[in-house]
């Protein structure tokens, strides 16, 4: 019924959605109820011990028997700047004395790892069906151990660049990554983020560019949005946002009424939460320091500063400070299950796809909500 299959196949899974990896946001319930419906469930990495990871992955294996995603960052780690930090404290400083915080207490580091040899061993360990990578790939002889593990490997690009530069180190699949799409940007061969296009824009490039298939990524919340994506060529498409509102979400009550409130034009590309350019919805810091500072330390140390700033707010019931990642379709996001969810928009593509194509509408869409 799905007009490409090429993901299907690569990925022996039931639908051509991949669930996206949302640090801080999901665990394993997301992605078992995603994986229930015939999508590719993903756990984000960067931010989680070996053994979070381990106990994660080892939930939804004890519940399905489906293929995994892995998600890592690969940014080259640099140590923080004190000359820097001290500025971005000053920064802040009013903020600080708003709050009653001390500047002079100690401060726990962001914690963003790029994969490395431990994660690889933990990769060899798990042996991942997928392992998907953002800002670029590891070392050749990190990305050669992943393959021989025997996972499939994607990575994202921002431009057609990025796309060539991936297929040529031998990724099985490339994420389109258009500028509307929530979280960090997975940019690695470009710093221009006035320049990033949207998806309507690269998909179709980068289709024409590469020989392995595209996921299409960014402002996809719908099943409008996964058959335009079909039309445009891409083989599959990544959904985040219209997750983030199912009820197996670790959001807390705080970000679920932003999301609530959320519009179309309440998101940004903004660097001053982590120190590299992420999309999500604005709040008081974008608004005033922001979106994008100079100021801003380098990725992830801004965000440490941060730290005791968003704890302060969030008691006094304010998101001044706090980092809810989305992309520029989260007001069409429903408050489904995670299986739910996925089903629907599955049916409600194919239904369009049906419609597009002058042929009656499928099983597989019938007596399903037309997301």
């Amino acid at each position: 019924m799905w007009p490409n299959r090429r993901l299907l196949e690569l990925f022996n899974i039931e639908l051509p959605i991949v669930q996206a990896p949302m640090a801080a946001a999901q665990d394993a319930d997301i992605m078992i109820g995603a994986a229930t419906a015939g999508a590719l469930p993903s756990l984000p990495c960067a931010m989680l011990s070996a053994e979070t990871i381990r106990e994660q992955v080892g939930i939804v294996r004890q519940r399905l028997r489906t293929p995994v995603n892995l998600n890592f960052f690969c940014h080259t780690a640099v140590d923080a700047d004190p000359q820097r930090e001290v500025g971005w404290k000053r920064r802040l400083g009013a903020y600080y004395n708003e709050y009653g915080v001390d500047p002079a207490a100690p401060l726990a580091a962001a914690n963003r790892a790029p994969f490395d040899a431990a994660m690889c061993d933990l990769v060899e360990e798990l042996k991942p069906e997928v392992v998907s990578f953002h800002f670029g790939l590891p070392q050749p002889s990190l990305l050669d151990r992943v393959k021989a593990a025997g996972a499939k490997v994607i990575a994202s690009a921002t431009i057609v660049r990025e796309a060539i530069w991936l297929e040529e180190r031998g990724v099985d699949a490339i994420i389109a990554q258009g500028a509307e799409a929530g979280g960090h940007r997975g940019m690695f061969l470009t710093e221009a983020i006035a320049e990033q296009p949207g998806l309507f824009a690269l998909l179709p490039q980068v289709v024409d560019a590469v020989h392995v298939p595209v996921i299409a990524a960014g402002g996809i919340a719908d099943g409008r949005g996964i058959a335009a994506a079909f039309a445009l060529g891409a083989s599959g498409v990544q959904i985040g946002s219209a997750y983030l509102r199912c009820p197996e979400s670790k959001l807390s009550g705080l970000a679920r009424a932003a999301l609530g409130q959320a519009r179309d034009d309440s998101t940004v590309i903004t660097n001053v939460m982590t120190g590299r350019p992420a999309r999500g919805i604005v709040n008081r810091l974008m608004r005033e320091v922001g979106p994008l500072s100079a100021d801003a330390p380098a990725f992830p140390h801004a965000a440490t500063a941060l730290a005791p700033l968003k704890a302060a707010a969030e008691k006094h019931g304010r998101a001044d400070f706090s980092n809810l990642w989305a992309g520029q379709a989260v007001r069409l996001g429903h408050d489904l299950p995670a299986a739910e969810l996925t089903r629907a928009l599955a049916g409600a593509a194919l239904l369009r796809l049906s419609q597009l194509n002058g042929h009656a509408a499928p099983v597989a869409a019938q007596n399903l909500p037309l997301l």
